[in-house]
């Protein structure tokens, strides 16, 4: 997971625009996400990292973000806004797993 993280920043540092940097930056975050398998939930342990990975996305999404105050471009908000839709639809699916039996042993 962590050298997922240190390509993004490799890949930013070539980007021309802020704009393009953020989008990148977005990207590899959604790379990092879509590696997440719900379906592998089967102890707490499992359910915290998940849930950490997911809160920690949101928030770093949300720090690109605010680096755009002033100057929101369409395609940064379009896809910072999807990978929080993402992140919320997840978030009720590993929450919902509390009170199924298939997890947490």
């Amino acid at each position: 997971m962590f050298s997922a993280f240190s390509s993004i920043d490799y890949q930013s540092i070539r980007a021309s625009t802020p704009a393009e940097t953020a989008v990148k930056r977005l990207s590899g975050i959604g790379e990092v996400l879509s590696s997440l398998d719900i379906s592998a939930i089967h102890t707490s342990s499992d359910m915290a990292r998940a849930l950490w990975t997911l809160d920690t996305a949101d928030k770093c999404i949300r720090m690109i973000l605010s680096e755009f105050r002033t100057e929101r471009t369409k395609d940064v908000v379009r896809q910072a806004e999807s990978l929080i839709d993402l992140i919320e639809a997840a978030r009720d699916e590993v929450s919902s797993y509390r009170g199924d039996s298939r997890v947490l042993s």
